[in-house]
């Protein structure tokens, strides 16, 4: 059974019968086009500042995301996973109520497939997350 993305043409979230439906992602998407990866992205402006706290960061990074994603032709529909590097998983638990509402600020209410790992550390010092983005774009 799958349950379709309603604000994507080409993407659609995959939900095996009889599975709990996921809350703020998918277990899994298909979808048909041209894809787009992005580097690990990270929560600094296009001058190189890091924005001051996680759930700051992540805002950042979210927008760095979008911004890639739409110069590649794509829409934020178009993503069909995200991939979460963080540094201090104790960090990422309790901002989850605080992320969230960031998240739909940026991305609205389009959730793809995703996985979090946490890691020692990341390339910038001052990041505290980085995420990879995939999109497939139609056309």
């Amino acid at each position: 059974m799958s349950n379709p993305t309603p604000s994507s043409a080409i993407a659609r979230a995959i939900l095996p019968e009889g599975w709990p439906a996921p809350r703020g992602y998918a277990n899994g998407m298909v979808a048909e086009g041209r894809v787009l990866v992005t580097g690990g992205l990270v929560g600094w402006d296009a001058d190189g500042v890091f924005a001051k706290g996680f759930v700051a960061q992540l805002r950042q990074t979210l927008i760095n995301i979008k911004a890639v994603v739409e110069a590649g032709g794509g829409r934020v529909e178009d993503i069909v996973r995200l991939t979460w590097y963080v540094t201090d998983i104790e960090a990422y638990r309790a901002s989850l109520k605080e992320m969230g509402p960031v998240y739909r600020e940026v991305l609205g209410r389009h959730f793809p497939a995703m996985a979090v790992v946490a890691v020692a550390a990341l390339v910038e010092p001052e990041a505290m997350l980085e995420i990879e983005a995939t999109a497939v774009i139609a056309g």
